[in-house]
């Protein structure tokens, strides 16, 4: 317990803190906002009309997922949080199925967005000074190291998110090719959901499951961009 608190520690949990922060909080409320955006889109303007559409983090922010996010942070483990999911109606929907499909993948798809904007930033930083690949200042591994989590956190929030366990987006998305009957037993457990997450998390099968494609992702990105 002495040592969590050593200087050295502390100064390490507060680097990594620092390091993931920013590229884990936009990518947990930028999904929301892509959410929103995708169902106004689609006709259905309830994120819009309760103030959802926005990069103001207060509207998204979820007490316990917020907690959770500051916790794996903090602990340099997998990095885990969540924001309130946005409203969506699909009765607005001009074709409810289509939308619901379409407004599930907007969440995922702006991660993967943002994990390709992540790397090309980290190339740019790359190209600007390339000498930090063998000498980098504090402040450039920081920034290298920020750009370089911009890529992994936000490639594992689109992986994680596509998994099919109700309530996540790949759920919804799965549910699109079931037959009506079928995918309505079939989203109706997403109260169980969040408890076999845990269940996967606890033996350990989540990671088995989540590092090897985030793994394959993250090498596949950086090397579209010669990284």
């Amino acid at each position: 317990m002495l040592d969590l608190f050593s200087s050295a520690s502390f100064a390490e949990t507060v680097r990594h803190f620092a390091i993931v922060f920013i590229p884990a909080f936009l990518g947990i409320i930028l999904h929301e906002v892509g959410h929103g955006w995708a169902a106004l889109k689609m006709g259905d303007p309830t994120a819009k009309l309760m103030g959802r559409i926005t990069l103001n983090p207060l509207p998204h922010i979820d007490p316990m997922g917020l907690l959770c996010f500051v916790l794996t942070s903090l602990s340099g483990a997998f990095v885990f949080g969540w924001a309130k999911p946005v409203p969506v109606d699909m009765r607005n929907f001009r074709d409810p199925r289509k939308g619901m499909l379409l407004c599930s993948l907007a969440g995922p798809g702006t991660n993967v967005v943002l994990a390709f904007l992540f790397a090309g930033a980290l190339k740019l930083f790359l190209v600007l000074d390339p000498g930090v690949a063998y000498s980098a200042s504090p402040t450039e591994l920081f920034l290298g190291s920020t750009l370089a989590a911009g890529v992994s956190i936000n490639l594992c929030l689109a992986i994680l998110n596509m998994l099919p366990v109700p309530p996540l987006d790949g759920s919804k998305v799965l549910a699109y090719f079931l037959p009506a009957r079928a995918a309505f037993s079939y989203l109706a457990w997403q109260r169980w959901g969040f408890l076999v997450l845990l269940v996967l998390i606890v033996a350990g099968l989540l990671d088995k499951i989540l590092v090897p494609l985030l793994q394959g992702s993250y090498t596949l990105v950086l090397s579209l961009f010669g990284i």
